[in-house]
């Protein structure tokens, strides 16, 4: 019972201490979600050269994405026409950090920290994305864009349409705006900073946390000075820890606060603050498999080279400077505001848990539907980038997305099964299996069994 309370005592402290800037990060990042939208970010992102390389690690630095939810996103550009080199710069830099996790790191490890570690994401993903450009450079340098089995497949819905993803006018004519592009404003923001986003990160975090609380109880002050305390060594401990798990940018900020208490050093901890986020077996295994596997070993030897030459020379600025991580900050927040902000941010994450009933739409009699099973879907952002890419194919007219169960039920005026899996499969996804066919007339008891 000592230590189980020594926990609690130390995960509420770090609740209280991270609350006001995870919240004030939810919120930021909700207006963020509003002014970058992903087709802003492909406009952007969509050629080759250094230039690119460059903008595609600096748009990555604040967006709040995890390394599942970059994966389409990195896709996305790779089809709209972006070189390797700033896909990969993208892929590198997006899941190290974020504006939340930028608000937490602050919290919990100083405002050295804070700009340290977005620094040295945007930098190690220029240093990747040229790698690649170099090293593995675009067989398909001159084509403007890559395509897709649905890629000329343009539509148009209540008043949208897609885009022509190549700059011009839409299908519908110049009145077009796509449907992605007419969504903002205070409700989208609140929606995406204080539903979404906490709805990905919720189980990381409050695993996150945990470990925290027990690093913080069990393990004695300094426990890992003598192995950990800095070098090489500890470096390259860290990297083995960190490369093949997940834990997304957020999560792991308390958990590196609690091993620097027991004696990591805060150059080990970086390590593993980009290791984890940026790289795990999954994801390794998608680059390969949209990217090639030169890229994936590019992308691998980049994140763990970038993490140990980082790591070192944090500890040295630490070391010169005789200081070390501190939560000290130069405006203290007040206790009463700390204690709203942990109870927020409590119902915030516990309605994250509670997943929204499915709308069980089932389109209008005699529309064909088709049910795909899809592996690799595990966040929203995942959802919505299954969801954009086929609501731009021709004949769609709803597209209906189970994440827990990895089901997608399309309806429409279908084009051939393979125009729909290839498209997902673009985003580096895996279709599984497909029921139904174009002329499918089954109840919702059938949908809901996944049969056709």
């Amino acid at each position: 019972m000592r230590i189980l309370t020594r926990i609690l005592i130390d995960m509420l402290g770090t609740i209280k201490e991270m609350s006001p800037y995870l919240v004030f990060g939810f919120l930021v990042a909700g207006v963020l979600s509003v002014l970058i939208r992903q087709r802003m970010v492909e406009k952007h992102l969509g050629g080759r050269g250094f230039s690119q390389v460059f903008k595609a690690s600096l748009f990555g630095v604040p967006l709040p994405l995890c390394s599942c939810g970059v994966i389409p996103v990195a896709a996305s550009l790779r089809k709209h026409g972006a070189g390797k080199g700033a896909t990969t710069s993208f892929l590198i830099s997006t899941p190290q950090t974020g504006v939340d996790s930028i608000f937490v790191t602050l919290s919990l490890l100083g405002p050295v920290y804070a700009v340290f570690r977005p620094l040295v994401a945007f930098v190690s993903g220029i240093i990747g994305g040229a790698a690649v450009s170099i090293f593995d450079g675009d067989e398909d340098a001159d084509r403007e864009k890559v395509e897709s089995p649905g890629w000329k497949e343009l539509k148009c819905q209540d008043g949208s349409c897609s885009t022509d993803h190549s700059g011009g006018d839409g299908a519908c004519g110049d009145s077009c705006v796509p449907n992605e592009e007419k969504r903002g404003g205070i409700r989208e923001i609140f929606k995406y900073g204080f539903r979404t986003l906490p709805a990905d990160i919720n189980k990381a975090l409050v695993f996150g946390i945990l470990l925290s609380g027990i690093i913080g109880a069990v393990i004695p002050d300094d426990y890992f000075a003598q192995f950990l305390g800095g070098g090489i060594v500890a470096m390259l401990v860290m990297v083995v820890l960190g490369v093949p798990v997940y834990v997304c940018a957020t999560a792991s900020v308390p958990i590196a606060a609690a091993l620097i208490t027991k004696g990591v050093s805060p150059g080990a901890a970086l390590v593993f603050l980009m290791t984890g986020p940026a790289t795990n077996v999954a994801t390794l295994l998608t680059v390969g498999r949209v990217m090639g596997k030169k890229t994936a070993l590019i992308y691998l030897t980049t994140v763990a080279l970038s993490a140990i030459g980082s790591g070192l020379l944090l500890d040295a600025i630490y070391h010169s400077a005789s200081a070390a991580p501190s939560t000290v900050m130069p405006l203290m927040m007040p206790d009463w505001l700390m204690i709203a902000s942990a109870i927020f941010l409590g119902i915030i994450i516990a309605a994250s848990f509670i997943r929204p009933v499915a709308d069980g739409h089932h389109g209008r009699a005699g529309e064909g539907r088709l049910v795909m099973e899809i592996e690799g879907m595990h966040c929203t952002h995942c959802r919505d980038s299954v969801q954009r890419v086929l609501d731009d194919i021709k004949g769609v007219n709803y597209v209906d997305i189970d994440l827990k169960k990895g089901r997608v039920v399309v309806g429409g005026d279908l084009p051939g099964p393979e125009v729909l899996a290839g498209e997902v499969e673009s985003l580096g996804y895996k279709v599984t299996g497909m029921t139904g066919n174009g002329d499918d007339r089954s109840s919702s008891k059938d949908a809901e069994n996944g049969e056709g």
